[in-house]
């Protein structure tokens, strides 16, 4: 398994070098809900991103690096817990009956941000992305209920998977540190420098806030 996950974060940390040349700051209003898949994350802290690396780059790295222990999390589940599979395969199954699904099949830059922008004071919206997946959700029906003896055995087979997760997490943050110089360098040559320039721009715009061509001089 050592192996086989080596070549998993091997690929995932590929597939952000190969998207990181395509990144770009955000311009529009930040928000204010920290990302809670991002704050303080081991997997980025292994990898180099610090807090002074762009939330948009921290989060395409670290989404596909929870893919990685993800998938490895699924197949020990499928593997060694049949009642959590069960439970699993019912889940997807009622997920499968919902006709509006907003939140899956995003590229990894977006999967797990908020759906919809942070509200503005005294501008509600007419509706919301996230209102409208809840609406939907709310006519599927619910999974049938389970017996006090399922319930605990269920939880116990959930503290197990999360044992499991762990355990891939710290492999996973080990063979990041291997990666710390490329993704490093990427960072140094592709976000940096735009990072510098607009800085550079916010210096110009407040050491000249008006356009001398626009000030004819004092009025007499």
């Amino acid at each position: 398994m050592e192996r086989s996950l080596e070549t998993q974060v091997s690929q995932a940390v590929d597939a952000w070098l190969r998207w990181l040349p395509r990144w770009e700051p955000a311009t529009h209003r930040g928000r204010i809900a920290v990302c809670r898949r991002c704050l303080g994350s081991p997997v980025l802290s292994a990898a180099g991103l610090g807090a002074d690396v762009p939330h948009g780059v921290q989060h395409g790295l670290s989404t596909r690096i929870k893919t990685v222990v993800d998938h490895a999390v699924a197949d020990y589940t499928a593997r060694n817990l049949p009642l959590l599979q069960a439970e699993l395969d019912q889940q997807a199954a009622r997920n499968r009956a919902r006709s509006y699904r907003p939140a899956e099949g995003l590229e990894p830059e977006f999967d797990g941000l908020p759906l919809d922008p942070e509200p503005r004071p005294g501008a509600p919206f007419l509706f919301t992305i996230s209102g409208l997946a809840a609406d939907l959700d709310s006519s599927v029906p619910a999974l049938p209920p389970l017996s006090d003896e399922a319930k605990a055995a269920l939880r116990q087979e959930v503290g197990l998977a999360d044992d499991y997760a762990n355990m891939v997490g710290r492999e996973v943050c080990a063979i990041l540190l291997h990666h710390r110089i490329r993704i490093q360098a990427a960072v140094t040559q592709y976000v940096e420098p735009q990072i510098a320039a607009m800085l550079e721009e916010l210096t110009r715009s407040l050491d000249a806030p008006f356009d001398p061509r626009d000030f004819d001089g004092p009025t007499l």
